[in-house]
């Protein structure tokens, strides 16, 4: 195979370009539609533990109830392929602090989950939630790793498991209607609505009793924000939720090196081909310029060196 050096610098300017057109463009645009989407509040003080969101919601998603130990209520202790939200109750040791809180997949505006998926399984809509497509779904449980809440959780016990996590009511929500969650709560603990509205009813109603809340709307700005939004009377941390975590999107720190992964691999396949011309053009000029003895002793294929009688 022969290779000239204006056909090697033209593969070189196609990889360059074809990398360039391969890198993904960035979920950014989807993030900042989905500031003004869809979001849902969980004001705390307002919850009374009845669990009639978490159970209208394993109804929704067709799972069996997760019952105590005397199998009489359902009643399950954590996030899970069979439970995609719960009601927990904290209470402090000196029994001065209390407060039910709600888990559930935060639907972040800028998923790492989704960003870690391999195959896009995993997407963020602009209309609020992350949605998930089994049928794309390969099982590597990257988006588990990603996740900064601990939210999927994986079928182990399946032969072909899948990813479950809370849908946020997807078909519902494109429907004008609220999630089940939200219907069925009967103290309006949880609302949904635009995500800028809840971030004003939130801040209206902790400035209106500033002694009754935590001076924080949890989900505002954590990971760059996120669909679901949470105000309590008792801090976060005491509550469950993770409060080191960073107000930048997580895949804005990773995106940039895996936006140039297609470019790294383009470039390495052109240096190798390069390097293959520069080799064979080097044996072609040397054995141009071997005597013709030489060359018929240093022969070819099939070519025998001949002998004097």
């Amino acid at each position: 195979m022969s290779i000239r050096r204006r056909d090697f610098l033209k593969l070189g300017a196609g990889g360059v370009a074809a990398a360039a057109g391969a890198i993904p463009a960035s979920g950014r645009g989807v993030a900042r539609e989905a500031q003004s989407g869809k979001g849902m509040l969980y004001d705390a003080t307002r919850c009374i533990g009845c669990r009639a969101c978490q159970t209208s919601c394993r109804k929704r998603l067709g799972f069996p109830p997760s019952l105590d130990e005397e199998g009489l209520y359902d009643q399950p202790t954590e996030l899970s392929p069979r439970c995609a939200s719960i009601i927990r109750l904290y209470q402090s040791e000196d029994g001065q602090e209390r407060s039910f809180i709600r888990h559930q997949c935060m639907h972040c505006l800028d998923p790492a989950c989704a960003s870690a998926c391999l195959v896009k399984a995993l997407r963020k809509t602009p209309e609020g939630p992350v949605v998930y497509d089994v049928d794309k779904c390969i099982g590597c449980r990257y988006c588990m790793i990603a996740c900064p809440f601990d939210v999927p959780k994986f079928e182990y016990e399946k032969a072909i498991p899948a990813i479950r996590k809370c849908p946020f009511c997807f078909e519902y929500i494109s429907r004008g209607q609220p999630p089940r969650c939200v219907a069925a709560c009967p103290t309006e603990a949880l609302i949904f609505g635009d995500r800028q509205e809840l971030l004003r009813e939130a801040w209206g109603r902790i400035y209106a009793q500033p002694d009754g809340y935590v001076h924080h709307v949890y989900g505002e700005h954590e990971v760059g924000g996120t669909a679901a939004l949470y105000i309590a009377g008792v801090p976060f941390d005491k509550l469950g939720f993770p409060t080191d975590l960073p107000d930048t999107p997580i895949p804005e720190r990773t995106r940039p090196f895996l936006n140039a992964v297609p470019l790294v691999i383009l470039m390495w396949a052109a240096f190798c081909t390069g390097l293959h011309w520069f080799t064979q053009r080097r044996q072609e000029l040397a054995a141009a310029q071997a005597p013709a003895g030489d060359q018929r002793r240093a022969g070819g294929p099939g070519e025998r060196e001949e002998t004097r009688p």
